[in-house]
């Protein structure tokens, strides 16, 4: 779900990239030295799913896990996302650099916004409610993310309206699949690992 070079005007770039600059630096602030195992996880968690490839009719789609990380660093998603897109853009020139703030922005804030809707529902003591919660984050981040990128699209040019019908389209069986597998993970994380959910 990279927006490539070339595609966004100046005004939406500089937005994005300011949007995001606030979103990493609240990050930053609330990161303190217990969470960077947790935060480097989750960024190389995000950076290999999307790497997976998934063919969707003519083009493909690829995992992002964002509501993952949302859900469990709340803020904090901000830099690990900016972290795993920024190599991205580098190492496999997904992306860009010019456009890694609009992606981290797209990204990172429906991750952020499903923390704060569905962070309760993961401290309760039934799995149902955790899973529920998971399903709920990751299929609402995928979802708002298609929704941030198509926004940014439609500002820059009106005509791309067919493409970001298409995007849209595309990610909606996706946003189904990453909200099955995000609660999967949650719901495991609690039987195994509850302290990351706390």
């Amino acid at each position: 779900m990279h927006i490539s070079e070339g595609i966004l005007s100046g005004p939406v770039l500089l937005g994005g990239a300011i949007l995001s600059a606030g979103g990493i630096g609240l990050g930053l602030k609330q990161i303190n030295t217990t969470d960077l195992p947790k935060v480097a996880i989750l960024s190389s968690g995000f950076f290999v799913a999307s790497l997976i490839h998934i063919p969707v009719g003519p083009t493909s789609a690829h995992l992002l896990l964002n509501g993952l990380i949302g859900l469990i660093l709340g803020f904090k998603a901000f830099p690990a996302i900016f972290v795993a897109l920024l190599l991205q853009a580098l190492l496999f020139q997904f992306g860009g650099l010019t456009t890694l703030g609009v992606n981290t922005f797209n990204m990172a804030t429906p991750a952020v916004l499903s923390y704060y809707l569905f962070r309760n529902l993961l401290k309760r003591k039934s799995n149902t409610l955790v899973f529920l919660g998971g399903t709920l984050g990751g299929g609402l981040s995928v979802l708002g993310g298609v929704l941030l990128t198509c926004f940014a699209l439609l500002e820059t040019e009106k005509k791309f309206w067919a493409v970001a019908m298409t995007f849209l389209t595309m990610h909606l069986p996706l946003a189904i699949l990453e909200a099955l597998i995000t609660g999967f993970i949650l719901t495991y994380l609690k039987k195994v690992k509850p302290e990351v959910l706390k």
